[in-house]
């Protein structure tokens, strides 16, 4: 199980660094503040910023154990973050790209919220 959540891991940071192995930096997770909706991490190393000015970032989420104590599996993500708006949508999830998503505000999401405002404030690297 650990080795294959490391394989995809890899092959999610491969496709973040524009398929070029060397631009997959480090894995820094940085956690959010968690709510009720469970925990959300992002990825210092992974972020990019595209032609259009948008960010990516890699994201995982876990979501809150359930009233009779199961704790569900989390997922990876490949947000791309639209600052100026505070807008996102999810590129990539499990490493399964996602053609055609929608471009979404946060609305209630406090995860979503936090990781929009780190990301969007983190220096880049020049």
């Amino acid at each position: 199980m650990m080795r294959s959540l490391a394989a995809l891991l890899l092959g999610v940071l491969i496709l973040v660094g524009g398929g070029h192995p060397a631009l997959a930096g480090p894995v820094e997770w940085i956690e959010v503040p968690t709510t009720a909706a469970g925990q959300q991490w992002w990825d210092r190393g992974s972020i990019r910023e595209d032609r259009q000015g948008m960010r990516t970032v890699l994201s995982r989420f876990t979501p809150a154990a359930s009233e009779d104590g199961d704790q569900p599996n989390g997922s990876l993500y490949v947000m791309q973050l639209d600052c100026g708006q505070s807008l996102y949508r999810d590129k990539q999830v499990n490493g399964i790209p996602r053609f055609r998503s929608e471009w979404q505000p946060a609305g209630d999401d406090g995860l979503i919220d936090a990781v929009i405002d780190a990301v969007c404030s983190e220096t880049l690297p020049s």
